[in-house]
């Protein structure tokens, strides 16, 4: 996987710009909320939910034997955006340790609300694996 950055622009913090990889077995991973595996939110703050929403992705994307750093887009639709800019810390804290210092393309959305509720963000992924040997 190859991180994009034009000449001359300003590095992205937390994100790339672009990523280029070659093909390989793709996984789509479905928006994921911050609720445990039993489909129970365990809070409604957004720190939280954050966290689970990402390894929720991880999970998921295990299912296909994928890891971390083979996500190459993630985007993120959280309905609090006063909130999401004052947890800027945590939520980089907390990517860090589940995901590492992998930064794949990247777009963040607020919107006015989210199906599952109390549901503050959804996360949703694409991760390219791979290709299996034969």
């Amino acid at each position: 996987m190859r991180t994009l950055l034009p000449a001359g622009w300003k590095p992205p913090i937390g994100y790339s710009n672009g990523v280029e990889i070659e093909a390989g077995r793709i996984v789509f991973v479905a928006g994921q909320v911050g609720w445990n595996a039993d489909q129970v939110f365990e809070s409604d703050q957004l720190v939280p939910q954050f966290e689970q929403a990402l390894k929720n992705i991880v999970d998921v994307l295990a299912e296909a034997g994928g890891r971390p750093h083979h996500i190459c887009r993630m985007t993120a639709y959280c309905i609090d955006r006063p909130a999401y800019l004052a947890s800027r810390a945590e939520l980089g804290a907390i990517w860090r340790r589940v995901i590492g210092r992998h930064f794949p393309a990247m777009s963040m959305i607020f919107v006015a609300d989210l199906l599952d509720h109390p549901a503050k963000i959804e996360l949703e992924a694409t991760a390219v694996l791979p290709r299996l040997p034969g």
